[in-house]
């Protein structure tokens, strides 16, 4: 069932849950997109304003009825419009925004390019950093034949910068040491908080592509990595927006701080 944590006319704001795709899927599995085009299909009927009776309370008149008939997909039976701003891996959980209208679209896409969309994560590192609070700044290369992703020297032209800060709130012991980290992503490169942990001999619990043992199949789990917060500001009032979930299930459940 679809999670949404905010929606008007302009955006919906939703939790994806781990194991579904953020963008539309080419196999015939649960996608984010189509979920969300199933239930604008379902929405109730517009007032006269062209906007939703129940949110137009609440926003007034955020979208012209020319944009509502792109949203429900204009008189030729299309599917509603969703655009994807911004991507998390599959088995990754987390906070999303999808445009409902082109306009939405071009300034939500602005926001995430100039680095005014602010992404918070939590993650459950095997081992521990050797400062609590730190940042990891890399260049990492994209391998799109592997779907990996490496660190590379500076001078590699091909390299993009990718930079993180990190808090570690919590650290146990049970069969090895674990800490609950609090992540601010400052570039969204490719598996970026997976690799740049992975790096420095702190795997995150659960990644079966860069812990060596998920990796190898000697362990089995689901990956510890939550999109926790995000925020923006509205494509058309401006006014900031934050949408946050609780991570949880898993090595999440380990810690008590997240019991707080």
């Amino acid at each position: 069932m679809l999670n949404i944590l905010y929606e008007d006319t302009a955006i919906i704001v939703v939790e994806k849950p781990a194991g579904i795709e953020s963008q539309a899927s080419r196999a015939f599995t649960p996608d984010m997109v189509s979920q969300i085009r199933n239930h604008i299909s379902g929405q109730q009927p517009l007032d006269e304003s062209g906007i939703s009776t129940e949110i137009s309370t609440n926003w007034g008149k955020l979208s012209t009825k020319a944009e509502q008939k792109e949203e429900k997909g204009g008189e030729n039976n299309h599917p509603p419009y969703v655009a994807v701003i911004h991507r998390l891996d599959k088995p990754v959980s987390g906070v999303m925004v999808y445009a409902k209208t082109k306009k939405a679209a071009a300034a939500l896409s602005a926001q995430l390019k100039e680095g005014r969309m602010d992404k918070i994560y939590y993650g459950v590192a095997c081992g521990k950093p050797v400062d609590n609070v730190g940042n990891f700044v890399d260049y990492l290369v994209h391998d799109g034949k592997n779907n990996r992703s490496r660190i590379v020297d500076k001078e590699n032209k091909e390299g993009k910068l990718a930079q993180l800060e990190y808090q570690v709130l919590e650290t146990i012991v049970q069969d090895q040491t674990y800490s609950l980290v609090r992540i601010h992503l400052l570039t969204g490169r490719h598996h970026q908080i997976r690799v740049q942990f992975a790096s420095r001999g702190l795997p995150l619990w659960g990644d079966n592509r860069y812990h060596p043992d998920f990796a190898a199949g000697r362990r089995r789990g689901s990956i510890a990595l939550c999109a926790a917060q995000l925020s923006f500001f509205h494509p058309l009032t401006a006014q900031p927006l934050a949408c946050s979930i609780e991570p949880s299930g898993g090595a999440f459940d380990w810690f008590s701080w997240l019991a707080h």
